[in-house]
């Protein structure tokens, strides 16, 4: 379903600020894969998620979506394959418009556009059912604008739209550390119960290594641009945070130093 393949990406290449982002990165995530990502800041975790939608090109290698080659196309146009939803509360929705209004952007994607009714009866109907999934009671505060809606809530939101046209690939960027741990929780468990349900093929970047065992069926770990750890399945079961701390340490030779790393 998604393949990188040889990846890699270099930052300010010939000056002093020169850094490899990521080098000789190779993933493939089959259908229904669900891969958490670990590792310490400047690990290249973005860098990846970035080069997969298509936000950055890599100077090396090659980003397979079944079987297209999009490392070239621009992040327009792989929306059509690839939902994402980012760390800040505040990306991925537009504040003064309405929830119907956001879920009505998120509908077209990849659609082509004309001049017609952002929302009409039937689509409205669609989205307060959608709505009703999360079981937040969203559906009844449809008209409301998002700019009102809590982190949370505004989360819970981009979760939907993001995966609302069924995408081949689902990008979660970090998407609960902004969340106070109550509505963090929530989100993680809206995110298990779509990805189980839509059968979506999923790349999450976490900081926290509990939440990067307990979820998902595979884990990766990332240092210096390069992925230095994958986790199967069978592997996963049982895996504890000492161990996965353990593992990185003998691999890499440092303790992970990173303040932004939750243990559990």
């Amino acid at each position: 379903m998604l393949m990188v393949q040889g990846v890699s990406k270099l930052f300010n290449p010939g000056t002093v600020d020169e850094k490899i982002a990521l080098l000789n990165a190779n993933l493939h995530l089959k259908q229904g894969d669900f891969v958490t990502v670990i590792g310490s800041n400047g690990a290249g975790k973005s860098t990846l998620m970035n080069i997969i939608s298509g936000v950055m090109k890599p100077d090396a290698g090659h980003i397979y979506i079944k079987d297209t080659e999009v490392s070239q196309l621009s992040e327009y146009h792989r929306s059509r394959w690839i939902g994402r939803v980012f760390q800040d509360p505040m990306a991925g929705t537009a504040p003064r418009m309405t929830i119907e209004e956001n879920l009505a952007i998120a509908y077209k994607r990849g659609k082509a556009r004309g001049l017609t009714f952002g929302v009409t009866g039937r689509t409205r109907k669609i989205f307060r059912e959608e709505l009703s999934r999360l079981g937040i009671g969203l559906e009844n505060r449809i008209t409301a604008k998002v700019g009102l809606l809590s982190g949370g809530e505004r989360q819970a939101l981009s979760l939907l739209m993001a995966t609302f046209t069924r995408p081949q690939i689902l990008l979660l960027d970090e998407h609960t550390a902004a969340l106070d741990p109550a509505r963090a929780e929530l989100v993680t468990t809206l995110t298990e119960k779509i990805v189980r349900e839509l059968n979506l093929t999923t790349l999450m970047v976490t900081h926290n290594m509990e939440q990067a065992i307990r979820l998902g069926n595979r884990l990766i770990m990332m240092d210096k641009g390069k992925i230095i750890l994958q986790v199967d399945e069978e592997q996963k079961k049982g895996l504890t945070v000492g161990q996965l701390l353990g593992e990185f340490e003998r691999i890499s030779g440092k303790k992970m130093a990173d303040d932004r790393v939750v243990l559990g």
